[in-house]
């Protein structure tokens, strides 16, 4: 057979296992391999022609290999320790991995961690080989008949199915693992859930234990750090202790947004409002509550209605709108239109609510209603490049001023519940390929993840501390248009159909002001900083009066500025200025009294400066206008 492998092709006789074509290229400490695009244990066999790629630590499979071998090794642990227990799902998933359990009487808690966990370090070093069978289905279901769940996986299984075995441990499962346990070294349980047998609420709760693995020490408690500093970011925490928003059991999913918090909202709001401005958009608003026929025709009825909150009025279904989309397209359809006339560039603060569980719903993260900075853009095909690299410097414009990096991915057609033809998704799919290519961006292709009238080009991202989130979107709609009948007439008097571009760059603004809260700590740039300025008087019963003239001056000069004239001591006011991050704090005595000058510290700096109030003025308008990130250095 003949192996190719990076520059290398060689002829041998077959079959060999990984292990032995590692040997065979002198690959050092494979863990996995690659053969014809499909992931495979090493101690698979290779008997055909065809190209062979290793895993090793550094490539972008291996942690998910390691963490799906660990996820294994907390169920050998945990079946040593506690019999009966019975083993549900136990997946890799994107920091770490988890396994469902079934521990029947006994409750678990997190005082049990640290006997599960020195349990796994010694089947670790035991370093049982994990090896691969594969089973009939009469076999694999004598091996698993005192475990109702793994039976019903079993029952439904109609590939191949195979199990892995460690020891004295075997578990159902697909692989792909690691050559042995002794791999698996630097892990840490970290909580504990109720999870309903998959995800059915009728089923019955099991006990979710959540844990991570590196394959170093140093990543490992890296990544533990970097959690802890989440949990003081933490956009719940940080809303009550700042005043910024509160969560009622009134009204799950919907948050209510209080003054410091709609203060952030409303700046967000109007910056988004002013740079699509100045880059050509019209703005419209349009209703909640739209017909059921409307959705039907979108195919939101058909293909997204689960999600959506439906009601009847005067004996007719209509639905809470979930999407802006089909509202806009009424809009361009109240009118006649020319290519003249196109691009339209159609934005809307669109509020929507889609249907989420509720034990889904996470703070501004993941609610039921929430506001999307939305555009539709309806564009002719010669126009179509020229638009797409116009949002693409967009996006990139608009991040920036947040400090935010970001990838992209491009999601493709969904395997199905998808609406159009195959050939004019391909068209839609590569016009957004091209597009990145035009600017210089690098894409990741995210197959069959695209929505299910196009594909899309997906925003991740990175926060201050590391973490990904996925925000804006560019979906690219050739399907909308044709289904609403959607025209505009051409250079040759004749009706032809537009491309429709569905966009959001914050993607919600709750979400997105949820990402800023924790990305910033609280502690905001000044321009969406909700308190500018606090001005404490030294003396309460002396320097008052200045200090309320001083705070109405500022106010006056447009800067959202208060007074904290309380009989506190000075430095329970200065702390309690700083507990809720105000971003100037200034402090009134005798000689800024007699000067008219500005003592002020700056958030999270204890040196202080003196300088005419003009000056002071004159700093934080700078600061605002510029949207600085950060203060300028203190001079």
């Amino acid at each position: 057979m003949k192996i190719k492998f990076q520059n290398n092709q060689i002829e041998v006789k077959g079959p060999l296992s990984g292990f032995a074509l590692a040997k065979l290229f002198d690959f050092k400490k494979p863990l996995a391999m690659i053969f014809n695009g499909e992931q495979l244990d090493l101690q698979r066999n290779i008997d055909t022609d065809g190209v062979l790629e290793f895993i090793d630590e550094s490539h972008p499979a291996a942690l998910e290999i390691l963490r799906h071998s660990a996820s294994h090794l907390l169920a050998q642990a945990v079946l040593h320790l506690y019999p009966h227990a019975l083993f549900g799902f136990g997946p890799a998933i994107e920091n770490g991995f988890y396994y469902d359990i079934d521990f029947g009487d006994v409750n678990i808690s997190d005082a049990d961690f640290p006997k599960i966990e020195a349990e796994m370090k010694r089947l670790a070093k035991e370093n049982f080989p994990i090896i691969r069978r594969e089973l009939s289905k009469a076999e694999a279901l004598e091996l698993f008949k005192n475990n109702p769940y793994k039976e019903e996986l079993i029952n439904e299984i109609t590939d191949q199915i195979s199990v892995y075995s460690q020891g004295d441990f075997v578990d159902l499962c697909g692989g792909i693992h690691l050559p042995s346990t002794g791999y698996i070294k630097h892990f840490k349980i970290q909580s504990l859930a109720g999870a309903y047998w998959r995800g059915d609420s009728n089923n019955k709760q099991l006990t979710r234990i959540y844990a991570t693995a590196f394959f170093s020490k140093e990543a490992l408690n890296h990544h533990l750090a970097m959690l802890e500093e989440a949990k003081k970011r933490d956009h719940r925490k940080l809303g009550r202790e700042l005043d910024l928003f509160m969560l009622n059991e009134y009204a799950p999913g919907e948050p209510f947004f209080l003054n410091k918090g709609l203060i952030i909202r409303n700046e967000l709001e109007n910056y988004w409002y002013d740079i699509h401005t100045k880059r050509g958009y019209e703005f419209v608003k349009t209703p909640i509550i739209l017909n059921r026929e409307l959705w039907e025709t979108s195919g939101h009825w058909f293909n997204y209605k689960e999600n959506m909150y439906t009601t009847k009025i005067e004996d007719q279904d209509f639905a809470i709108k979930p999407m802006n989309c089909p509202g806009s397209i009424l809009v361009y359809q109240n009118g006649l239109h020319s290519y003249n006339d196109l691009p339209i560039r159609m934005g809307e603060l669109g509020l929507v609510h889609r249907y989420e569980a509720s034990g889904a719903l996470s703070g501004l993260f993941r609610v039921r209603e929430f506001t999307q900075d939305d555009a539709h853009i309806y564009c002719t095909p010669s126009q179509l490049q020229s638009e797409l690299i116009e949002l693409l410097q967009l996006f990139d414009d608009i991040y920036s001023v947040f400090g935010l990096s970001y990838k992209i991915e491009l999601s493709t057609r969904p395997e199905k519940n998808y609406i159009g033809d195959i050939a004019t998704w391909d068209l839609s799919e590569q016009a957004l390929a091209n597009a990145c290519k035009a600017v210089g961006k690098e894409f990741k292709l995210n197959p069959g993840d695209g929505a299910f009238y196009g594909p899309k080009l997906d925003y991740k991202l990175n926060d201050s501390i590391g973490r990904v989130w996925q925000c804006g979107t560019i979906q690219l709609d050739m399907n909308l248009p044709k289904r609403f009948q959607m025209t505009y007439i051409d250079e040759n008097n004749e009706k032809k159909q537009p491309i429709m571009l569905h966009r959001a760059i914050y993607g919600s603004i709750e979400r997105f002001m949820g990402i800023l809260i924790e990305n910033f700590a609280g502690n905001f740039p000044l321009w969406l900083a909700p308190e500018q300025v606090r001005v404490l008087p030294v003396n309460t019963q002396i320097h008052s009066e200045g200090a309320k003239k001083l705070n109405a001056a500022l106010v006056e000069a447009g800067l959202r500025s208060s007074l904290d004239a309380s009989n506190e001591k000075l430095g329970y006011r200065m702390r309690n200025a700083q507990l809720k991050k105000v971003k100037y704090t200034v402090v009134v005595g005798d000689q800024e009294l007699a000067n008219n000058t500005v003592t002020y510290r700056i958030y999270g700096n204890q040196a202080q400066v003196t300088v005419p109030l003009a000056d002071f003025i004159a700093r934080l308008h700078e600061e605002i206008a510029s949207k600085a990130l950060e203060p300028a250095p203190l001079e």
